[in-house]
């Protein structure tokens, strides 16, 4: 018995005296009570470690922002003897300026209110153009109470961007300019203005959306934001969370009061040089409407290629006609440079100076062309329509035939007395859109009342019959390419619809 007990004692030393020596050497480690745990590392150290999203930056108080930035925003008052403005913006239905509406009585004395800031200590400010247009004097007031008189240097209603100058004023705060390039969608940004005449107020949101279009499509690339742009922030600098003037503050939705649009810095600083040495804008102009090579019109074209930007229409007597271009060509490059989209090809033609020649790769028709084109100046955009706010014709209307099949479509024949009246070219023929079913594929494709169809999938319409005939031979899933006149801009467009 007693050797047993020995022998079992033994063992039991030899157990515990190895597992002593384990623990002390490092080779085994007990698990540790649940209290005594240490604290886990945040997931997203470890997503830093590995390259995938980044740490979450810190939190940036825009107190501290609207603190280093107040001084160099100013309150602008400009004030004309009547003739209202005549700015596009003025006159578009579903945007309108940060400083209010149209007055009623265009006759009577003018007086807007709005904001600007300084880029300069020697006194240049920025703010939008339809704050001092036809204005015939301008009061800028600094935050400390100083007020000077403005003088125009230079204006782009084009952009909707002035520069002022503030004659005798001298080492003035300036605000630090940032790169509107970087922004993203989602980062805080902060607005400050002058909105109801309650000066220097601040609000703060998110950027929404980048490269909107408002007003010219060719030219627009506004931000949105939900930070509040109220009546009288027009001119007013939109600000990132380092302090940094990222865009002008020019725009609001008048069917949201939480959406806001600004025009980015990068185009204000672009023009500068232009404005303060010849006191405008010149851009280069070809005369071409384009669209960007889609995988529908690929297909429904047989283009060839699956980039691009598509020719939609070409201005009588412009460059472009004057070169030879023609609709349905697409510009492949430009003096070697590929082209993506419309979008890369119209910021470099407008960035060149007029009289400059243009070197462009375009295929037509399966087959490669060169063609140089010399470019003009960039003409005033016209905004007459003819047509009322809603895009329909104003005046009167033949009765509707029933939406054709199936396109969710009527159309009608084209009445030449009633096209005369809204000024539509002879070379424009085809077929008026007369209604537009909501439930139809035209009206996903933004088709509208009063369009004129000239071409589906390059085929000629002349007559409703030709309409019928050309959608009537479509199976359900087929994408037709419509060639169609747009009255209210007066220019063609191509847009695809896909056969329901």
């Amino acid at each position: 018995m007693s050797k047993r007990f020995t022998a079992v004692s033994v063992a039991l030393t030899a157990v515990v005296a190895f597992l002593v020596g384990l623990i002390l050497a490092g080779e085994f480690t007990p698990v540790p009570v649940v209290s005594s745990a240490p604290r886990a590392a945040p997931p997203h150290a470890a997503v830093a470690r590995t390259g995938g999203i980044p740490a979450a930056p810190m939190v940036v108080s825009f107190a501290d922002v609207a603190e280093r930035m107040n001084a160099a925003v100013v309150n602008i008052d400009a004030t004309s003897r009547g003739a209202g403005p005549t700015d596009p913006r003025y006159q578009r239905r579903g945007n309108g300026p940060a400083d209010g509406p149209l007055p009623r009585d265009l006759d009577a004395p003018r007086q807007g209110a709005g904001s600007g800031f300084i880029i300069d200590r020697a006194g240049y400010v920025l703010t939008n153009f339809h704050m001092i247009e036809a204005a015939q004097r301008i009061t800028v007031t600094l935050a400390d109470g100083r007020t000077f008189k403005g003088e125009v240097v230079g204006t782009d209603p084009a952009i909707d961007v002035a520069l002022l100058r503030l004659p005798g004023a001298r080492d003035l705060p300036e605000a630090p300019l940032g790169n509107s390039d970087d922004l993203r969608v989602g980062e805080w940004v902060c607005a400050i203005g002058n909105p109801l005449g309650y000066v220097h107020s601040v609000t703060v949101g998110v950027v929404s959306f980048i490269g909107r279009k408002l007003f010219d499509p060719s030219l627009d690339d506004y931000i949105q934001t939900d930070a509040a742009i109220n009546f009288g922030n027009s001119g007013g600098p939109l600000i990132n969370a380092r302090g940094e003037v990222v865009g002008i503050n020019s725009a609001i939705s008048s069917r949201a009061s939480n959406i806001g649009f600004a025009v980015p810095i990068n185009q204000a600083v672009a023009i500068l040089p232009q404005l303060k040495t010849r006191g405008r804008v010149s851009r280069g102009y070809m005369g071409v409407y384009l669209t960007d090579v889609t995988p529908s019109l690929q297909r429904s074209l047989n283009l060839g290629v699956a980039r691009g930007a598509l020719v939609q229409d070409v201005t009588p007597g412009s460059p472009a006609e004057r070169a030879g271009l023609r609709i349905y060509d697409v510009i492949l490059n430009v003096e070697g440079r590929e082209v993506d989209g419309n979008e890369p090809l119209i910021r470099d033609i407008s960035a060149r100076e007029p009289g400059s020649v243009a070197r462009l790769e375009v295929m037509r028709d399966g087959r490669r062309h060169s063609f140089n084109v010399k470019l003009a100046e960039r003409p005033v955009h016209d905004e007459e329509t003819g047509l009322d706010p809603l895009g329909n014709p104003t005046r009167e209307r033949a009765p509707e035939p029933p939406p054709s099949v199936p396109l969710g479509l009527s159309v009608r024949e084209l009445d030449r007395r009633f096209t005369g009246r809204l000024d539509i070219p002879e070379s424009v023929q085809g077929v008026m859109v007369a209604r537009v079913d909501p439930t139809g594929s035209a009206y996903a494709a933004s088709i509208h009342r009063g369009f004129i169809i000239m071409e589906i999938n390059r085929k000629p319409v002349r007559s409703i019959a030709d309409y019928q005939r050309i959608v009537s031979a479509a199976a359900p899933g087929d994408v037709l390419a419509i060639y169609y006149y747009d009255p209210t801009l007066a220019q063609r467009f191509v847009t695809t619809v896909t056969v329901e």
